[in-house]
């Protein structure tokens, strides 16, 4: 089940930014209400791949019709 998350996950972010970009933005940037972690590491200590998905939105101006 994580892993069509996750698939569904990478694919949103490569609609919404690309895919270098994406990239960049998973690995280099940290959220706050990740509690400062990146996308990744926070995913990775197992916070919801939704959680992390709404937080880049949320952080990034996403239109909500993209969420």
């Amino acid at each position: 089940m994580l892993a069509v998350r996750l698939q569904e996950f990478w694919s949103r972010m490569e609609q919404q930014f690309g895919s270098m970009r994406s990239q960049s933005v998973v690995r280099d940037h940290s959220f706050g209400a990740l509690g400062g972690r990146t996308a990744s590491e926070a995913i990775e200590a197992g916070v919801p791949v939704r959680t992390v998905w709404l937080e880049i939105c949320k952080e990034y101006d996403v239109p909500p019709k993209d969420r």
